[in-house]
């Protein structure tokens, strides 16, 4: 059974990840009311969550630096504060200038959680539980996806878009003091939270490891291939299996449901099992089978939500055991005084990631070549078990 103070810190940080995650989506379910309120095109709506995820990707990585220097209490505080202004700002834009700062303010928010919250998470839960406080991490962003569609285009359909923004900035107001008030759970002390003078020298010695690049070319290389998904996956069934609008939706929401069963069960799996890299590579070669099986069009138009729920669960399911490894790579050079900045700068490769997936997979989905977007997305999830492979072959199991 957890101990008390661990839930309460598992809890407290999803719900901070929930947050930001629910502020990752500010922008795009409003995008129905500013494309004409301000004579948007689809290229000027898109290039707003282009400035977040770059200045979301650089943020992240010099995010960690300062939550190694300062600790993740005050950088926490500080990214929700930020989610406040932009949806501040959003309620009261006049014009696209407002519209690009609003997205580089959520942007900069959304820097600092990965690695505030694993930091946190890595230095005050017990490691027999960090398994599954890794699983809730995920599970609670997830959570956090699914309630802003909901929540800003319902209120920007029954009443109006602004009231709809400054109702984000009011959840972010309650966020922020929420987090405030049980500060003490995210505080690592004074001592404990910055980087001595004689670490400081060192500060970018992890930037020479291998293996923390093989970690960050990991999470670049799986988050292309989900937002392949994210981005297409409704047209591309609607091509290949002649599926309908509200079938090929279903289908990709089949996709996001079975990701967040396969974290949870990932959670129990890591815990289980200290050869991370054999379970991610295991489920990761599972979706990548099932990519192909999707691309050739051979399927019945029927089992395609199923397809991808199957394939969203395998890729879920490598979420926990990917954290671990990350953690792993991080303490066995480095120590628990670099968390943030290996954390940092690996999981901006999720922004990067997510950047670049519409420039990659955007001129074949004009090009017609449906079946195309498919196979990439199993070859880059292939790609990436060679390089999670790679760093489980160069790191020790402990840690």
């Amino acid at each position: 059974m957890p101990h008390g103070n661990d839930i309460r810190v598992i809890g407290l940080i999803g719900f901070a990840h929930a947050t930001s995650h629910f502020f990752h989506l500010l922008l795009p379910p409003l995008f129905p009311w500013l494309m004409p309120a301000f004579g948007l095109s689809f290229t000027a709506a898109g290039f707003i969550m282009t400035v977040f995820f770059v200045v979301s990707g650089v943020g992240q990585a010099l995010a960690g630096f300062v939550v190694d220097r300062f600790g993740p209490r005050r950088v926490l505080l500080s990214g929700i504060a930020c989610f406040v202004l932009a949806a501040l700002l959003l309620g009261a834009a006049d014009g696209y200038p407002m519209l690009l700062a609003a997205g580089a303010l959520a942007g900069l928010g959304n820097s600092v959680f990965h690695p505030a919250d694993f930091t946190v998470l890595n230095r005050k839960v017990g490691t027999a539980r960090l398994s599954h406080a890794f699983s809730v991490h995920g599970l609670s962003g997830n959570l956090g996806w699914a309630l802003a569609p909901v929540f800003l285009a319902g209120i920007a359909a029954a009443a109006d878009w602004r009231l709809a923004a400054f109702g984000a900035a009011g959840l972010g107001a309650a966020a922020w003091l929420v987090i405030w008030l049980q500060r003490e759970a995210t505080d690592l002390g004074e001592a404990a939270a910055k980087v001595g003078p004689a670490r400081t020298a060192t500060a970018f010695g992890f930037l020479g490891s291998g293996a923390v690049w093989l970690c960050f070319l990991f999470f670049l290389l799986i988050t292309m291939a989900f937002g392949a998904l994210q981005n297409f996956a409704p047209s591309v069934m609607q091509h290949v299996y002649g599926l309908t609008i509200a079938a090929a939706a279903t289908a990709l929401t089949a996709f996001l449901l079975g990701g967040a069963a396969g974290i949870a069960a990932g959670g129990v799996l890591a815990a289980r099992n200290e050869a991370h890299e054999r379970l991610i590579a295991a489920a990761l070669i599972a979706a990548a089978l099932i990519a192909v099986l999707l691309a050739s069009g051979a399927l019945p138009g029927w089992s395609v939500a199923a397809a991808l729920a199957a394939m969203g669960f395998c890729a879920g399911s490598a979420g926990p055991s990917r954290d671990m490894l990350v953690r792993r790579a991080a303490t066995s050079r480095f120590g628990q005084q670099a968390f943030g900045r290996v954390y940092g700068f690996v999981y901006s490769g999720l922004d990067i990631g997510l950047a670049a997936s519409p420039l990659l997979f955007g001129p074949l989905m004009d090009a017609g070549r449906f079946t195309a977007v498919l196979a990439g997305v199993a070859l880059l999830q292939g790609m990436a078990v060679l390089t999670v492979l790679r760093v489980g072959k160069g790191q020790p199991l402990a840690g």
